[in-house]
């Protein structure tokens, strides 16, 4: 019997159901590819080995592997072995489905795995760049050597943010002919403004609500819109923050909020489904992500800024990262300098300037619809995808 065929093996830990904004991208890229062109070596979620939709609506074939990696340097034994396993693993998997190119998701270290798997089996990778993953290797000379050799060796870099695409340039020295730009998407036929007016499910009526969706972790910026709040209650006292995800920094946020008489102005709503996740876009009147550069941490894009302004609403932003690319400053949204917590009277100000205008939130709200539609729509996006991503002619091995 013929073996099976695929011509891209895509290699990532993080892979819906597990949450986080690189696996999302990739399980959209890839199911808009030619049916049954890629096997996908993803990540498990709750030690099982196949989720339902994986066998019932993905268009690839879905391989579950126990792929966590605790530390992705290789100066330790442990760190050493797990590589060793894992590269054995994917290994086996393109030799028996005879794949043709590999796929990574980051440089580290799903590109570290394709870098070894080029040498053994002289197969041609590209690896996907957020942003945040090679700032963060510069704080350790391994882990910029390590990263330096898996973009060198790439066959191609996908940069999902032109901030990233100049982090590449300058400050990795590649060539700008190995670099392709390609952001990520929304699914605007899912996330799509209320159809007709209706009682708020989430959030009480008649209570203005500002929204920030994503990993409570210190460069989101929360705590700087939650110090803010002590100013535009003043201006609003009903006024609402809801924050969905979680993270390290709940308790600190916890305390901050209580600290600061808030608890009647805060709502913690923890990880949230899609369905929830669309509604509470649908509800807020304003997306707020207060991000932030802390040393070589940095918001690479913002996928959750584009979500909200597929539903019609407004945003403000970080001034930092990658986060210009997915707003049209002064007519879908605005960028706001939020580096220091204790100091947000710019976001305040911002903050205030729309929820104090009806009229200026609805043609942002608007804008910020059509902006997504004609920019970042899968539809459009995965014909891009498809003329980066298709294997090229190579033997395979």
């Amino acid at each position: 019997m013929e073996p099976l065929t695929h011509k891209i093996l895509v290699l990532s830990e993080i892979f819906p159901p597990i949450k986080g904004g690189s696996g999302k991208w990739l399980y959209e890229i890839y199911a808009r590819m030619p049916n049954a062109s890629c096997i996908m070596v993803v990540g498990k979620a709750n030690n099982s080995t196949t989720e339902p939709q994986d066998c019932e609506i993905y268009s690839q074939t879905i391989q579950r592997e126990n792929l966590s990696m605790a530390f992705r340097g290789v100066a330790n034994f442990t760190s050493l072995r797990r590589y060793c396993q894992i590269i054995g693993r994917v290994g086996r998997t393109a030799r028996r489905h005879r794949v043709r190119a590999i796929h990574a998701a980051r440089p580290l270290y799903e590109g570290l795995v394709a870098r070894a798997l080029r040498m053994q089996l002289g197969l041609p990778y590209i690896c996907f760049v957020h942003g945040e993953d090679i700032n963060v290797a510069r704080t350790s000379r391994e882990l910029t050597w390590l990263t330096a050799s898996v973009l060198k060796n790439a066959d191609q870099l996908i940069a999902n943010s032109n901030f990233t695409k100049e982090l590449l340039l300058n400050e990795w020295q590649i060539p700008n002919s190995r670099i392709a730009l390609m952001h990520p998407g929304v699914d605007c036929n899912f996330f799509t403004p209320t159809l007709e007016p209706s009682e708020r499910r989430i959030f009480p009526d008649n209570r203005p609500v500002l929204l920030t969706v994503g990993r409570l972790q210190e460069r989101k910026g929360h705590d700087t819109l939650i110090q803010g709040l002590v100013s535009i209650r003043k201006a609003f006292p009903n006024i609402l923050y809801a924050i969905a995800g979680d993270g390290e920094q709940r308790q600190y946020l916890d305390g901050l909020v209580a600290r600061l008489d808030l608890k009647e102005h805060v709502v913690f709503l923890n990880e949230i489904d899609d369905d929830t996740l669309r509604q509470c876009y649908r509800e807020c009147d304003l997306f707020v992500l207060p991000n932030r550069t802390l040393g070589k941490d940095v918001e690479g894009f913002g996928i959750v800024l584009i979500e909200a302004q597929a539903c019609g609403k407004p945003v403000i932003a970080g001034k930092s990262g990658g986060t210009r690319d997915t707003l049209l400053e002064g007519q879908t949204g605005l960028l706001v300098d939020c580096q220091d917590p204790k100091n947000p009277e710019d976001l305040v100000k911002a903050v205030c300037s729309l929820l104090g205008d009806a009229e200026k939130i609805a043609s942002y709200g608007t804008a910020a619809r059509t902006f997504v539609k004609q920019t970042f729509d899968w539809p459009l996006l995965a014909k891009q995808a498809e003329l980066i991503l298709r294997p090229r002619d190579v033997a395979t091995p």
